[in-house]
C-alpha cells in the first residue's frame, strides 16, 4: 500500500504559500508508516518547531490500473473520506531553499491522519471539506475548485505509479493551512459529516 499526494491543486492555496500554479500535478509520496492510527492523538515531533495542518479530500483505489483513461478513472476509486496532511514546515522552508527533497516534512511518522471511509466512488463534481481546530472553521474547499479534478490526477499518477488495491490518494488541500498547537482539538468535515476527529499533543 502507497500514499501518493497532490500539491498546489487549488488555487488559494498556492497564492498562500506564494508558489507557481502548476501546469501539470505535482506528485510526492508517504510511507505506509506515516499513517496515523485511529483514535491515536497526532504527537508533534521534537525536531520541528511548525507543524501545518493540511486539509484534503482522500481516495481509496479499490483495483489495479496502470494508464488509466478519463472515461474510467472514478471506478478505480472503492471509497472517498477527508484526512489530514501534516507538514513540517520550518523543515519543508529549509529544505526547498537548500533544493533539497522534502520527503522528511511531508512523510514523517504519523503525518497521514485519515477519516472514516465512505464506501462508493466520487458520484458528483461539488464535495465540501471543512476543518475546524478547536471548534472554530480554519480551512474549507470544494472540489468544484480543484486545478486538477478528481479524474484526471488518476489518470495522471497511473502513468507513473502502477495503482493497487489499498493505495490512498490525497488531492490537495485549500487556504487556510496553520499551525497546530500541543492541545488542539481538530475535526474534520465532508459534506457536513464529522468523519475525522483527533487531538494534538
Amino acid at each position: 500500500m502507497k500514499i501518493i499526494c497532490v500539491g498546489r491543486n487549488y488555487t488559494d492555496h498556492v497564492k498562500e504559500l506564494g508558489n507557481s500554479t502548476p501546469k501539470e500535478p505535482v506528485i510526492f509520496c508517504k510511507p505506509d508508516s506515516a499513517i496515523l492510527q485511529p483514535r491515536n492523538p497526532f504527537v508533534i515531533p521534537p525536531w520541528t518547531k511548525e507543524v501545518h495542518h493540511e486539509l484534503e479530500l482522500i481516495m481509496r483505489i479499490g483495483k489495479v490500473g496502470k494508464y488509466i483513461e478519463p472515461k474510467y478513472a472514478l471506478s478505480y476509486v472503492d471509497s472517498i473520506s477527508v484526512g489530514i496532511d501534516f507538514t513540517a514546515r520550518d523543515i519543508q522552508s529549509e529544505l526547498k531553499k537548500a533544493g533539497l527533497p522534502w520527503e522528511k516534512a511531508k512523510g514523517f511518522d504519523g503525518s497521514a491522519a485519515i477519516g472514516r471511509w465512505i464506501k462508493g466512488s466520487p458520484n458528483k463534481k461539488n464535495y465540501e471539506i471543512q476543518l475546524f481546530k478547536n471548534n472554530d472553521l480554519v480551512q474549507k474547499g470544494n472540489t468544484r475548485d480543484f486545478i486538477f479534478s478528481i479524474e484526471e490526477l488518476i489518470c495522471y499518477i497511473s502513468q507513473f505509479f502502477t495503482l493497487k488495491s489499498g493505495d490512498i490518494i490525497f488531492t490537495g488541500t485549500p487556504s487556510g493551512v496553520a499551525s497546530v498547537e500541543a492541545g488542539d482539538e481538530l475535526i474534520c468535515k465532508l459534506d457536513g459529516n464529522s468523519l475525522l476527529s483527533l487531538s494534538i499533543r
